[in-house]
């Protein structure tokens, strides 16, 4: 059966809402502008759903032609502009510090206002793909439909698991369940680009939340734990895999897939 991609999915701001594309350019270190923004507390830490489950449901659409940021909130609420960054700031993300800029405008007070508490706006300096792994290099991840169909199977639920509650850069069609672990440190080509998977992807509770709302609604870590322990693995409760871009291209919804010998 031939392997495909199935969904390709990007979050302008990390821990908002993510965007379904039908292409992208794979770039060495991710997609370019996707993880570009993030939100950052009153700490100086980013503020994503594992923190402040509402951010989930907050929408955002970016145009790098033309550094056009429309962010979408609850009530129908849509702010938008030309993005203008302002002072400079260094942002803790998993243990790193990540630089950027503040970004001036009229998102950080209806953040603030919609979520009720202060919230800034930041633009990384680069995509902020890296820095949810431990290889820095990492600019692409990696999930496959049968492995959603088989977490739904194990969690008693109907229907494959919605896949944008793991924020997965690629879908993948036609392998079977699990398949894609077994790709890890082989050279895997996805339409126009290669990429070699580093390791499998570990879950947090923003997995437990439903997409659309950002209410916990499906257990998945608790389902991970009990059908996965015994699984080997470079990280605890996987589902997916990471991978780093070895040669950049084009990626588009049902190009081929293909693990090269």
């Amino acid at each position: 059966m031939v392997v495909k991609v199935a969904w390709l999915y990007v979050a302008p701001v990390k821990g908002l809402a993510i965007e379904a594309r039908d292409h992208v350019e794979l770039g060495l270190g991710g997609v370019k502008d996707d993880r570009r923004f993030c939100l950052v507390g009153e700490d100086g830490h980013m503020l994503n759903g594992k923190r402040l489950g509402p951010v989930t449901a907050i929408g955002a659409r970016f145009d790098p032609a033309t550094d056009g940021l429309e962010l979408r909130m609850a009530g129908d609420v849509r702010v938008g502009g030309t993005v203008s960054i302002g002072e400079p700031i260094r942002v803790a993300i998993y243990g790193h510090e990540a630089p950027g800029h503040l970004v001036e405008g009229p998102w950080t007070a209806a953040l603030t206002e919609q979520l009720g508490r202060t919230v800034r706006l930041v633009r990384l300096d680069e995509p902020g793909n890296g820095y949810d792994r431990a290889d820095e290099r990492a600019g692409a991840t990696l999930l496959s439909l049968a492995s959603l169909e088989r977490l739904a199977d194990e969690a008693g639920v109907e229907g494959p698991v919605d896949p944008r509650r793991f924020r997965m850069l690629i879908g993948i069609d036609g392998a079977t369940a699990h398949e894609e672990d077994g790709w890890i440190g082989r050279r895997v080509r996805v339409g126009k680009a290669v990429v070699v998977p580093g390791g499998n992807v570990g879950r947090c509770r923003v997995t437990t939340l439903d997409p659309d709302t950002g209410t916990r609604d499906l257990e998945t870590l608790d389902v991970l734990a009990r059908y996965r322990r015994d699984v080997p693995s470079t990280e605890p409760l996987s589902f997916g895999i990471w991978a780093r871009v070895e040669r950049a291209g084009g990626v588009a919804l049902g190009d081929e897939i293909a693990v090269e010998d």
